[in-house]
């Protein structure tokens, strides 16, 4: 099993639920007609497409950063309660088949490496986006792996500073990086494509008194 590294705090950590919830109201908004959305993740009713206003303008400001040739390609932004836990359960349930003796405590903390329990899931608020990069024709770059690729699938190749990606994946990385950063976004390191605003593990990574997004239904 690959593990994350030692310096990673991951999103199954107790430090990371114990931010309190201070919900701020704000709405779902639809990203198509705003940015680039991309249909792979996407649902009938388009839950995908929508994240909350904050996030959303937070992306345009890093679209602009972008230097010339480079888009956003929005991949999967809100995330139903029952989806999510459904994802997290199926994984759980992989790692229990490929490592049989893992304990359910070490199957819980290992899946969160890839997807979030639904408890601090970031998606279920609208919080969070799966994205990477494209040119101006949509054709997406080298960014080391598929965006979704878990750690097992990529070799470790998933998390943002894997060091055995090719130089260009790497700038490419570092070019997303420059953009999110600015605007005010945070990475979970274990996927180089999730990046979050206003949730549990954005307000743990800055030192937030409380996060701005709860559960939200859609």
């Amino acid at each position: 099993m690959w593990q994350a590294p030692s310096d990673i705090v991951l999103i199954s950590d107790p430090r990371v639920a114990a931010v309190p919830v201070r919900e701020c109201g704000e709405p779902l908004v639809d990203m198509r007609g705003r940015l680039r959305v991309d249909t792979r993740m996407a649902d009938p009713a388009g839950a995908y497409a929508h994240l909350r206003e904050g996030l959303a303008t937070r992306l345009e400001q890093a679209e602009r950063l972008l230097p010339a040739g480079y888009h956003l390609l929005l991949v999967e932004g809100y995330r139903p309660i029952p989806t999510q836990r459904g994802i997290f359960d199926a994984y759980v349930a992989e790692l229990h088949e490929a490592y049989p003796g893992i304990s359910p405590e070490e199957a819980h903390v290992a899946a969160s490496r890839y997807v979030s329990p639904v408890e601090v899931a970031p998606h279920t608020a609208g919080a969070a986006i799966d994205l990477t990069l494209c040119d101006p024709d949509g054709a997406e770059y080298d960014m080391g792996t598929q965006v979704n690729d878990n750690p097992e699938e990529s070799g470790g190749a998933c998390y943002t500073a894997a060091p055995g990606i090719s130089a260009e994946a790497r700038g490419h990385r570092k070019i997303l990086a420059a953009a999110l950063e600015p605007a005010g976004l945070v990475n979970y390191p274990t996927e180089w494509w999730h990046w979050s605003y206003g949730d549990r593990y954005w307000a743990f990574t800055v030192s937030a008194e409380h996060v701005h997004y709860g559960p939200v239904e859609f």
